[in-house]
């Protein structure tokens, strides 16, 4: 059986959080750098997370202010 790709293993770790309350709609993601350095990836693998979470509608850009979580309600479902 294939491995999980690194991207898709930790954007549903983020959802995770999310669905067990460790962080909630609203909060702010931290930085790509610091992201990459808690995961132990490149900064282009958390790119694609959040170019993935950001497809699903889990997260939101805010040009100079970052990356938010938001509300469960929102969110595109998959298949």
């Amino acid at each position: 059986m294939p491995q999980t790709p690194d991207y898709i293993r930790i954007s549903d770790e983020i959802i995770e959080d999310l669905h067990s309350g460790r962080v909630q709609p609203g909060d702010k993601l931290p930085s790509i750098a610091d992201m990459a350095g808690r995961f132990g990836v490149s900064s282009s693998t958390i790119q694609m997370v959040y170019v993935r979470l950001e497809a699903l509608r889990v997260i939101r850009r805010r040009q100079g202010k970052g990356i938010f979580i938001t509300d469960p309600a929102t969110w595109m479902r998959e298949p």
